[in-house]
């Protein structure tokens, strides 16, 4: 059985995926190229060869889970009515969390991200992106300064429960989770 060559654009985007997965289990610091290498079936220089450092490769990681989110979100809005409201609009964007939930990689590179940002070469670009995100959810929603940040830091509650596994696939469940989302399916928060 033959098998079929990869180009480099889709060999690059196989590195990448095993990235965001070993990332997402280790952090930035933790994550050794080797693990991505084998992770992805390639060699160690050649993950170098096509990103350059572990360094570039963590941001080229962080641009995709940003990337992903800012999909995520413009689909939503396509989905929203012309005439919905600033609140029906953020709703929709909520909805479109909700999926990056399941893509539990998703939410803990992004905090791996975080803790890396005191990294001159990654707190840069983190909060340039996070801000990206912040100005889109204004720009796709009509939401002022305050219904962004608490769309946002609603937004960041659940990344941090997701990584500790308090809510999206398989839940442990805990009191205080079921309480908190309650509580935002009741819109108390």
């Amino acid at each position: 059985m033959a098998r079929t060559r990869m180009t480099a654009g889709e060999r690059g985007e196989q590195v990448l995926a095993a990235a965001v997965t070993a990332f997402a289990e280790s952090g930035y610091a933790a994550t050794k190229t080797d693990e991505i290498a084998r992770r992805a079936g390639v060699s160690q220089p050649y993950v170098i060869r096509l990103f350059g450092t572990k360094q570039q490769l963590f941001l080229a990681a962080l641009r995709q889970v940003c990337d992903r989110i800012e999909e995520l979100f413009r689909a939503a809005a396509e989905q929203t009515l012309p005439d919905a409201t600033t609140r029906e609009a953020l709703e929709n964007l909520g909805d479109a969390y909700k999926v990056l939930l399941t893509e539990r990689d998703i939410p803990r590179v992004m905090l791996h991200g975080f803790s890396a940002s005191n990294d001159p070469a990654i707190g840069p670009v983190m909060r340039e992106r996070f801000g990206e995100i912040y100005q889109l959810v204004r720009d796709l929603t009509g939401a002022s300064a305050s219904e962004a940040g608490g769309f946002i830091a609603t937004g960041m509650l659940l990344t941090d429960m997701a990584a500790m596994q308090v809510v999206g696939p398989e839940a442990i469940e805990t009191p205080w989770a079921t309480e908190i989302l309650t509580c935002f399916e009741a819109e108390e928060l």
